[in-house]
């Protein structure tokens, strides 16, 4: 912390770059205020009715948000539906406790169990939990839930922000999040990130005090009720940030990326169909990767095949001639969905998950892969598999894929196999790439960091270890790209590190020559890589 009469200014670590001014607005406060109980009938009726006001609007919160959020979103939904925590809570109203009371103290043992856990992935969900414990407070206690009314433009100081809530606030007007705790890898930053909202993780504690905020998301700094000089300093260092925006978004109008001579392909990253809106997304060289999960979300029931062809489609129409890769449902690990994936799994980032999900459920992949292969008649379109670790996995996917086009065309529907690749985010997959006969292999860094650091990417704790430049991440990315160079085979990168300027020039002498970007990063990318290429700095 830095300080004196002029203001108060916090230094933390940076989730996601840009500029924020305006309104200071805490949102630590719980679920506070006092309650009157009733009798056990009426207080076991307001716990009921408080269940299920809080599901429906989980159900529309994953809903309209779709993709990874969406997934995270449906733990809170399944904790829900869980009989024998909810039959718990209602004996203690049955012993004379009232709904508030028996509500808070079963989700704050559960919470202390979660957090006391050896397992990281069950201390990441004990913000789950929280985050559950306090809208059905809120709803008990008389409003429809926490629903954060944030002042147009408002820096959101918390300390720590759960996905749902983030959801929640109209970022429309602008804003940032500052946060006392929190991650640069978490899934709140991933979603600022998607948004363009400036993100400060790590800030330490702040006082309660202070009017207006000027969060620097590339400084990674917080101010408080700043003195003229400082609103200055910041204001030209936002201008200069927006002025750099620009001249990236005139960037894009060029037709290539090159670097030393070679060409780079910038593919883009969507979550749903909606995320081809973004302005920039035109620009790209094709879709690098095309989450599906947003298809298993805010549903009573798993999605057939045309409602899945239909998506699929409609990507493929948008892109015409250009590249569009689809990985098939990464369900599992900390994407639980309700009817497909295993419950009570010890360790689900090691379970099964993935395409070890999907080939231990093949009445529902099959749904998925027929969906694929009548959209493949349609575009150019190339399907991968995550989570693979052994390239018998591959070739069983291969296999049943194969089976599911002949079946198809046998009924005299069009349907053809399309390219078949992997994503490399196992350590195993990248030692032993050579054995894999995929078409392509795209490299999530996410996952693969995490593998080969040990550690929980949703974990804050763990944040200084999880360094995606770390010397054994990137000789596994170096390894599967010169495979990839010298078997004549597209190697591309997905993950964060992809988006992120400071990793460019390491990911440039690996060997990589495609990366797929939010198209949100897609013009900072193009410009940044351009500097590279005369000479410049990152920046």
């Amino acid at each position: 912390m830095q300080g004196g009469a002029a203001g108060l200014a916090y230094r933390g670590r940076t989730a996601s770059i840009g500029f924020a001014h305006g309104p200071f607005v805490r949102v630590d406060a719980g679920s506070g205020g006092e309650r009157v109980a009733g009798t056990l009938v009426e207080e076991a009726l307001a716990l009921r009715n408080a269940i299920d006001t809080a599901s429906g609007q989980i159900a529309d919160l994953a809903t309209s948000a779709g993709g990874e959020a969406a997934q995270i979103l449906e733990f809170q939904v399944a904790l829900l539906e869980d009989e024998d925590l909810i039959e718990a809570i209602f004996a203690s109203i049955g012993e004379g406790s009232p709904a508030d009371v028996a509500w808070r103290s079963t989700l704050d043992a559960h919470i202390a169990d979660y957090n006391s856990a050896p397992d990281d992935y069950l201390k990441a969900r004990s913000s789950d939990l929280a985050d559950l414990r306090d809208r059905v407070m809120h709803i008990l206690r008389g409003d429809q839930g926490p629903r954060l009314k944030i002042p147009s433009g408002g820096v959101v100081c918390a300390d720590d922000l759960p996905p749902s809530r983030f959801l929640e606030i109209d970022w429309s007007g602008g804003g940032g999040l500052a946060l006392l705790r929190g991650s640069p890898t978490s899934h709140v930053a991933m979603l600022a990130r998607a948004r363009g909202i400036p993100m400060v993780v790590q800030l330490g504690a702040i006082p309660d005090t202070g009017t207006t905020a000027l969060l620097d998301g590339e400084g990674a700094t917080l101010e408080l009720d700043p003195s003229a000089e400082q609103v200055r300093v910041f204001e030209k260092r936002r201008d200069n940030h927006r002025k750099s925006r620009a001249s990236a978004r005139a960037i894009l109008r060029r037709p290539t990326a090159s670097w030393r001579g070679e060409r780079i392909r910038l593919l883009i990253n969507i979550q749903r169909v909606e995320d081809l809106e973004h302005a920039d997304a035109q620009y790209a060289d094709g879709i690098g990767l095309m989450r599906t999960e947003f298809l298993l979300s805010g549903r009573s029931d798993l999605p057939d095949e045309e409602t899945q062809f239909q998506a699929y489609d409609a990507v493929l129409r948008w892109a015409g001639q250009r590249p569009v890769t689809i990985r098939t449902f990464d369900a599992g690990g900390d994407k639980p969905v309700p009817g497909f994936t295993l419950d009570g799994e010890p360790n689900p980032f090691l379970g099964v998950r993935g395409l070890r999900l999907c080939l231990a459920r093949p009445e529902i992949f099959t749904i998925q892969l027929g969906a694929l292969a009548r959209a493949a008649v349609h575009g150019n379109l190339k399907v991968m598999f995550p989570m693979v670790t052994s390239a018998d996995e591959l070739e069983a996917g291969r296999k049943l894929f194969a089976d599911v086009v002949q079946r198809l065309q046998a009924d005299g529907i069009a349907a053809m196999l399309p390219e078949l690749g992997i994503m490399v985010e196992v350590p195993a997959a990248a030692l032993a790439v050579a054995s894999f006969k995929a078409s392509f292999f795209s490299i999530g860094s996410n996952d693969l960091a995490q593998y080969v650091l040990a550690c929980d990417r949703s974990n804050g704790a763990l944040a200084p270890l999880m360094d995606p430049l770390h010397p054994a991440v990137l000789e596994l990315i170096a390894r599967t790209a010169d495979h990839g160079r010298r078997a004549a085979i597209s190697v591309s990168l997905c993950g964060d590190m992809a988006g992120d300027p400071r990793c460019l020039p390491a990911l440039l002498n690996c060997g990589l020559r495609e990366l797929s970007v939010n198209a949100s990063a897609l013009a900072q990318i193009k410009q940044t890589i351009d500097r590279l290429s005369s000479g410049g700095g990152v920046g």
